[in-house]
This record gives C-alpha cells, sequence and structure tokens, in this order.
C-alpha cells in the first residue's frame, strides 16, 4: 500500500492548576485528554473527525493506549502535544510525543490504537472503510 502524505498535526497545552494532583504535578487520567487535543486536530486535518465519522456510519473507539512517562507535568508548563498516524488500513494507530515547549525536551511518549465498527449494526470492521481512504488521498 502506498504511504499517504505524513499526517501530523499538534496542539499547544498549558498545563492547569485543576489538573494536579496531591503531589503538585498532572494527574496520569488527564493525559488522555492531551492526547485527545491532538488527536482531533490530526482527524481535522483529513476532515474526518468524529462528527464526520458518524456521518459516515462509523464509530471508532479507543481500544488500546499505551502511556510512557518520562517527566512530570507541572502547573503552567507549557507543552506541545503531537499526533501522527502510522497505521490506517485495519485501524487507526496514532503516536503521540509531548515536550515542553520552550526546551524541546520530551516529556512522554503514547500511542493509542482505535477501530471501526459499524454504527448501525455494532459489527467490528475488519478492515478500515473505504471513507478513511478516501480522506487520506489513497484508493480503497
Amino acid at each position: 500500500m502506498t504511504a499517504p502524505p505524513v499526517r501530523e498535526a499538534e496542539v499547544a497545552v498549558e498545563i492547569p492548576f485543576h489538573d494536579l494532583d496531591p503531589a503538585g504535578i498532572a494527574w496520569h487520567g488527564h493525559y488522555a485528554k492531551y492526547l485527545e487535543l491532538a488527536r482531533c486536530a490530526l482527524l481535522r486535518q483529513i476532515d474526518y473527525n468524529y462528527d464526520a465519522m458518524m456521518r459516515s456510519g462509523y464509530l471508532w473507539p479507543i481500544v488500546d493506549m499505551q502511556l510512557r512517562y518520562l517527566r512530570p507535568l507541572r502547573f503552567e508548563d507549557r507543552i506541545i502535544v503531537r499526533a501522527r498516524l502510522v497505521e490506517w488500513e485495519y485501524r487507526l494507530r496514532i503516536e503521540y510525543l509531548l515536550t515542553n515547549a520552550a526546551s524541546g525536551e520530551r516529556l512522554t511518549k503514547a500511542s493509542t490504537v482505535q477501530v471501526a465498527v459499524d454504527a448501525r449494526t455494532g459489527e467490528l470492521c475488519l478492515r478500515s472503510p473505504d471513507i478513511l481512504f478516501e480522506r487520506l488521498g489513497l484508493p480503497p
């Protein structure tokens, strides 16, 4: 399969006080939210964000999420969250890198996997639907 152009997006995030745990660092559960912001920016690039997915008749639940915490995030840290689409034929696999906005230091590496589910039947699709290939500019 021919690879699509590099699909990558990034968002800037400033860690708010209400995301901190009692130790003064970002609570681990909030990282999913930071990934979601970058993932939505990436999906908007191909005009296939969650509302477009629903209109096309498919749900794309996350079935796997991996995180590797390298450095803690603290109040008012300014970070860049980069999302890069690395697989699309049978699933959406997106890799993420969180870096310090000023220094570029790597803070967290992550990945998510989403699979297509027919919204009408609830059936798992064993191959990504043609609409995804169309949005990526690839033949089905």
